[in-house]
């Protein structure tokens, strides 16, 4: 029995009619960009969200992008964020000329650390973007405050936490802007590449959507520069099937993580932590061990899908190496790159399954 590590199959078997049926009425209707099922969307996906507006993009980075723009960070900035991230969200800010700063992760839920964010700040910080990391919300009442000292800008940084919950509040509502990707695997996936940005600011959505539009609202009349970042028709309406499901997809990873947690107690395996005051949505289940090397082997042996999540911090990648820092600067995301390791988890994966994956871990650090 192979279990991926993602199962996308089960849930398309599962829509199948209603995927049809939307994909059709796009072909039919021709409104493939910017079209009634965009707008459609948007309005669902802030509702869901409780938010006030949703701008449909065409991925997470280009959310990150605009995001970033719409409140002004550029040339000459200093953005603080966490190293133990997907490169976009260093890579956005590097991007339109600002410089990443990063800050160390709590050690628990590896998200970015409050108390380190503080000692990050100076006159040249613009904002900060805590990252939702694997579906765990950021603690996020340390972070705005630290944010309304200093009058900086707070960029939730949502991709992997889809209707995650701090303190009952839903992501997209807890800074002042957030970004979110429909990357295929997430909690809330298209078929291809798309993104939201999500705000109750009226001003920020008004710059977000003439940027992502080439700055214009009226045809060929562009009040600023912009791109081309659009969310089209297709993947809007794909998602608009899917979101009603959504917050039972959620519960379905937390049973199933609650089952691996059971699994794994009284071993070596380090479990996920989630405090108390969040709704972790488990984008992945991520576990630490004390040997992965001998882990990764009995997995891909038993045909079981994994994932590392992240390998190589944001501050040793090639990429930033101008930035100065070095190997020892920020030792918790060193220390969790080389140990965590995403085993299958996918709203659908059953007890069989996850036994199999729990007795190949086990197995191998025995």
């Amino acid at each position: 029995m192979s279990i991926p590590l993602v199962d996308l199959k089960q849930q398309y078997a599962a829509l199948r009619p209603q995927m049809q049926s939307a994909m059709q009425r796009v072909l039919e209707n021709t409104a493939f960009i910017l079209g009634p099922e965009v707008q459609r969307f948007e309005e669902h996906f802030a509702d869901y969200c409780h938010a006030k507006h949703a701008v449909g993009v065409a991925s997470g980075t280009a959310a990150l992008d605009l995001s970033l723009r719409a409140v002004g960070v550029g040339r000459g900035d200093e953005v603080i964020t966490t190293p133990f991230t997907f490169v976009a969200t260093a890579e956005m800010v590097a991007n339109l000329g600002a410089k990443p700063i990063f800050v160390d992760i709590d050690p628990e839920t590896y998200d970015i650390d409050p108390d380190a964010i503080e000692s990050a700040v100076t006159p040249r910080t613009k904002a900060i973007i805590p990252v939702h990391l694997f579906g765990q919300p950021a603690d996020m009442d340390h972070i705005n405050e630290i944010a309304r000292r200093h009058h900086l800008w707070v960029i939730e940084d949502a991709a992997q936490a889809h209707g995650a919950e701090y303190k009952g509040q839903r992501t997209g509502t807890l800074g002042d802007i957030a970004c979110y990707s429909f990357y295929p695997s997430k909690n809330l996936g298209a078929y291809g590449d798309g993104g939201a940005v999500v705000t109750d600011d009226d001003a920020l959505t008004e710059k977000v959507r003439l940027l992502r539009h080439h700055g214009s609202s009226d045809r060929y009349h562009h009040q600023i520069l912009g791109l081309g970042e659009r969310l089209d028709s297709m993947q809007a309406a794909i998602l608009d099937v899917k979101l009603p499901y959504l917050d039972a997809w959620n519960e379905g990873r937390r049973q199933a993580a609650s089952r691996y947690n059971h699994l794994f107690a009284n071993s070596p395996v380090v479990t996920p932590a989630e405090h108390p005051d969040v709704r972790h949505v488990y984008h992945c289940y991520v576990v630490r061990t004390p040997d992965r090397e001998a882990v990764t082997r009995a997995l891909s042996a038993a045909g079981i899908g994994y994932g590392i999540h992240y390998p190589l911090p944001l501050h040793l990648q090639p990429a930033f190496a101008y930035l100065g820092y070095g190997e020892g600067d920020f030792p918790i995301s060193e220390a969790c790159a080389r140990e965590v390791i995403s085993l299958p988890m996918f709203p659908e994966i059953s007890a069989e399954q996850q036994n199999k994956v729990a007795a190949t871990v086990l197995g191998a650090l025995s």
